[in-house]
């Protein structure tokens, strides 16, 4: 008996002894913090928390197309250096960024990468202004219409725009995308921003609003079906959109903009002689701070567009980024 007696006392100490030490939450991670939910992996540390259990961060914000749109935005150690830095510093960001690889970029539905600033706006001339004295305002628009035609030219545009550092507006017509979709699709992985021409490229002014709505929000569906992206920028063809071309534009939440600088690659024929001479004649005796050139999906206009961009360079010209103006004019 006095065994078990003996027996019986080791083992009511061992237990009195386990309980003291096994006290405490039982949700404490290997090192010693609270364990944060999962999904707060995906933001950044702020700076000054690099050991500290803080607060769930805020979970990441996801546009309508689904796009994660960077919740660590949020946190200063991870939003963008245009957010946080200066003007200037925010403005050579927005100009001539060199974001220019495929697909440059996650955009939300809007058309819009969630860390460009808006530092332009256009004005009732079509002209593309700093919303700041310190922004940049010695910068030019490069939009293209009639697309999408052919993988070779779109291609071929896009080098010479990487080439540069180059975004541009690509204003599509809804016929053609229904005719070639994998080319609108192109356009997109490429870092292009798509703009819509209406779907038949036909005078809107004089035709009636139900007519004009189609012909605008045919093209809006499309382009969602395809690329998952909504235009934010709408362009008439022949510049010719009238009271209810803009009406329709401004119901779909659409800027609408003609041009303020042709290069009138339209009027050139396949045989016409130095065609690259006069398309950046026509440019440059237009050119202006702000200047918004309208440039087609043509052989020529491609052939042309590097002796263009450098030229416009050599002149002191950045090429602004259109998911940095503003979506109303003022």
């Amino acid at each position: 008996m006095g065994k078990q007696t003996a027996a019986l006392l080791i083992a009511a100490f061992l237990l009195t002894s386990c309980s003291s030490t096994g006290g405490g939450s039982n949700n404490s991670s290997p090192g010693g913090g609270s364990a944060a939910p999962a999904q707060s992996a995906e933001v950044s540390p702020s700076p000054a928390g690099a050991g500290t259990a803080a607060a769930p961060g805020p979970s990441p914000q996801v546009s309508d197309a689904g796009l994660n749109v960077t919740a660590a935005a949020s946190s200063p150690a991870a939003s963008s250096p245009a957010a946080s830095a200066s003007p200037e510093a925010a403005a050579s960001a927005a100009v001539g960024s060199g974001d220019s690889s495929p697909g440059g970029g996650k955009q939300s539905e809007s058309g819009m990468n969630a860390e460009v600033p808006l530092l332009y706006h256009m004005n009732k001339n079509y002209d593309i202004k700093p919303n700041d004295e310190s922004t940049n305002k010695k910068i030019v628009l490069l939009t293209f219409d009639d697309g999408p035609k052919e993988a070779k030219t779109i291609n071929s545009i896009f080098d010479t725009l990487e080439k540069h550092h180059a975004k541009a507006i690509f204003f599509v017509n809804g016929y053609r995308i229904k005719e070639h979709p994998e080319l609108l699709k192109l356009i997109q992985e490429r870092g292009g921003i798509i703009g819509n021409h209406s779907w038949d490229h036909i005078v809107l002014k004089d035709k009636p609003y139900s007519a004009v709505k189609k012909q605008i929000e045919d093209v809006q569906r499309i382009v969602k079906e395809v690329t998952g992206e909504t235009p934010v920028f709408f362009r008439p063809p022949h510049g010719a959109g009238g009271d209810v071309g803009k009406k329709v534009a401004a119901e779909n939440g659409l800027l609408y903009m003609t041009w303020s600088n042709g290069s009138l690659d339209w009027t050139m024929g396949e045989k016409e002689a130095d065609k690259t001479g006069k398309i950046i004649k026509n440019v440059t005796d237009q050119l202006h701070s702000g200047s918004n050139i309208l440039m087609h999906e043509l052989p020529w206009t491609t052939e042309a567009l590097d002796t263009l961009l450098t030229t416009l360079e050599g002149k002191g010209y950045g090429f602004v980024d259109p998911r940095s103006i503003e979506l109303k004019m003022r």
